[in-house]
């Protein structure tokens, strides 16, 4: 019979903390560090892992303190070992899940490995950050890496440098800056400062959160005041259920000395988090939206960070103008002309479909992933339009969205303000064309 306890886990979005025992990852003797590539999705950045022999794929969180484990429907098989039951509280609407606790785990990154690795399993199937990210995603790793290297993140070229910490030479590159960390229950923290409403600047210390694609999260007290002009919305997912709030944006975000400028940011609701007691003194967290702007070291160890500004510093923050989430929803078919009668070939650009069947040599069938509106926001443009949840997305002003990546679609929808956007949907079998205007959110 399995071993039951019960585990407290507060979430914020895809961050969580937890206890146990020391384990380590490191690299083969005399190696100085291990370079890999990862996905830059949503602002998450997706990193390769294997467990026992698996190859999964992970979000990088540098929060999370036991990497979890979830959505293993597409796994034949994989192995757990010496696993016991636990339940697990989270942030968001919902009640206390089952999940699983395996401990001795291998756990490989490429040349990186941890021979002795807990993992905890969430087994709701609703836990599940596949549809809304557009490719498989099966976990959360992250604070043991960031505590046992040095860990050298590029935005650009999306990769990340592992270093052994004894054998890293430390610079400051140009037009840098060294940030202090403080490093609190396996989470790390900045001092920064934020002006709201081109009074006062505040300061603020913030969680860092590589595992939340939103740009900054605030919670309101006496000086931490919601601006006049925002909207409700839907900021993310935690292990009970959705987190909701407010969304705005403020004048600036201020780390050392630079600057972000009408900074997007949200104020979730509080009783999102009655499951936690104490803040440690926080304000807020920073979320990928900002990181993605900085190639940054991460030193852990020594309790600071180096960041450098990058191409993507002075970028729009990105809303979501139309109102509409997109999430996977399964395939469909979909049927393509790709030649006449004269082998004049029509269309015969890529899919994203695994599978194609051509039919006479003039028809091609393609199994594509079925995107559908997963939530629309009350009072959005396409809300108003009468775009419902449910509709099966089918084309963007005249464009088969089964040729674009999910993150694509919604640019397409979310793209130039003031400017119209058309949208072919399928609703009970039947195709509807909506028109709506995209109109600046705070102007």
């Amino acid at each position: 019979m399995l071993h039951k306890s019960r585990i407290l886990f507060p979430v914020i979005l895809l961050c969580f903390i937890f206890s146990g025992i020391a384990q380590s990852y490191h690299l083969p003797k005399g190696k100085k560090f291990h370079k890999m590539k990862f996905q830059l999705i949503n602002n998450l950045m997706i990193i390769p892992v294997e467990v026992n022999g698996t190859e999964l794929s992970f979000v990088l969180d540098s929060g999370v303190g036991t990497p979890i484990l979830f959505n293993l429907a597409d796994q034949d098989s994989i192995q757990l070992n010496n696993v016991t039951e636990i339940t697990i509280n989270g942030l968001g609407e919902g009640d206390a899940i089952n999940a699983l606790k395996s401990t001795s785990n291998f756990v490989r990154l490429g040349d990186v490995k941890n021979v002795s690795q807990d993992i905890y399993v969430v087994m709701d199937a609703g836990i599940n950050f596949s549809p809304s990210l557009g490719i498989p995603v099966h976990g959360i790793i992250g604070y043991d890496l960031f505590r046992d290297f040095v860990v050298d993140i590029n935005y650009i070229n999306k990769s990340i440098k592992f270093y052994d910490p004894n054998m890293y030479s430390y610079k400051l590159p140009k037009n840098s800056r060294e940030i202090n960390l403080s490093i609190i229950g396996k989470k790390a923290y900045l001092d920064a400062s934020v002006m709201i409403n081109k009074t006062q600047e505040i300061p603020v210390k913030m969680l860092m959160d590589t595992g939340s694609s939103d740009a900054i999260w605030l919670f309101e007290d006496e000086q931490i005041r919601l601006p006049e002009k925002h909207y409700d919305d839907f900021l993310g997912k935690g292990l009970a259920g959705d987190i909701y709030g407010k969304r705005t944006k403020i004048h600036h975000l201020k780390i050392a000395d630079f600057v972000l400028s009408n900074a997007k940011a949200a104020f979730p609701d509080m009783e999102t988090f009655n499951t936690i007691k104490d803040f440690g003194g926080r304000n807020g967290s920073l979320g990928g939206e900002v990181f993605k702007r900085f190639n940054i070291v991460f030193d852990y160890q020594n309790r600071r960070m180096i960041l450098k500004k990058n191409s993507n510093f002075d970028k729009l923050f990105q809303y979501n103008i139309s109102g509409i989430d997109l999430q996977h929803a399964g395939v469909r078919y979909v049927s393509e002309r790709i030649a006449n009668s004269n082998g004049v070939v029509y269309n015969n650009e890529k899919t994203y479909g695994d599978v194609q069947i051509v039919l006479q040599g003039a028809t091609r069938l393609s199994l594509v992933p079925e995107i559908v509106v997963s939530g629309i926001r009350a009072g959005s443009p396409a809300h108003s339009a009468g775009l419902q949840e449910g509709d099966v997305i089918l084309a963007v002003n005249g464009k088969r969205i089964h040729r674009y990546k999910l993150q694509e679609i919604m640019h397409l929808l979310n793209n130039n303000k003031d400017k119209r956007v058309k949208v072919l949907v399928e609703r009970y079998n039947n195709d509807l064309l909506f028109s709506f205007v995209l109109k600046p959110l705070f102007e």
